[in-house]
């Protein structure tokens, strides 16, 4: 097929301006989630080991840990914690865990792994770092762990929150 000589586009002239903008991404890649609040927030992919979808029978509960902390879950052979981000950030909503599966995106810092439990996956998209703006109205208590925002829709505020996961790894609310 590769050595078809219809399938080579030559100088690229004649793609698409749609497929040209695909293969040329501006800004770093990121995962978008939501949190049970409908909150929508974003991780850089570069901090992300994994994403997962785990049953909660998987999570193993540990007693006498921090109420944020969901459990255990053992992810090719290491024992991880997971977290309720959305808990972690004070969100009043908690994370529903009686679903058939729970999405875990598995954050990573040096030899430090954290499993954050969202209440839903959005999609990997390549977001400019220079149309970050300083995070608005947000709650002091939050307000660590948050690197800037992106405003989609001015009318509608559609806002994005970028987290910095490093601050969540090492908050001293884990302790708790």
């Amino acid at each position: 097929m590769v050595g078809n000589p219809e399938f080579v586009t030559g100088n690229g002239q004649d793609i698409s301006p749609e497929i040209q903008a695909l293969q040329t991404p501006e800004g770093e890649l990121h995962l978008r989630f939501h949190l049970p609040s409908q909150e929508e927030f974003a991780l850089p992919a570069v901090a992300i080991r994994e994403v997962m979808q785990q049953t909660p029978d998987r999570i193993t509960p540990i007693p006498n840990a921090s109420p944020l902390l969901l459990g255990t879950l053992n992810l090719r052979g290491q024992v991880i914690w997971v977290a309720d981000l959305g808990q972690f950030l004070g969100n009043p909503t908690p994370l529903r865990t009686d679903r058939p599966e729970i999405p875990v995106i598995a954050v990573e810092e040096q030899e430090t792994i954290l499993g954050l439990a969202i209440d839903q996956l959005g999609d990997m998209e390549w977001l400019n770092g220079e149309q970050l703006q300083p995070p608005t109205n947000v709650a002091d208590h939050i307000a660590p762990y948050v690197q800037g925002e992106w405003v989609f829709n001015e009318d509608r505020k559609q806002i994005l929150r970028l987290l910095d996961h490093v601050a969540i790894l090492r908050s001293a609310r884990w302790a708790a």
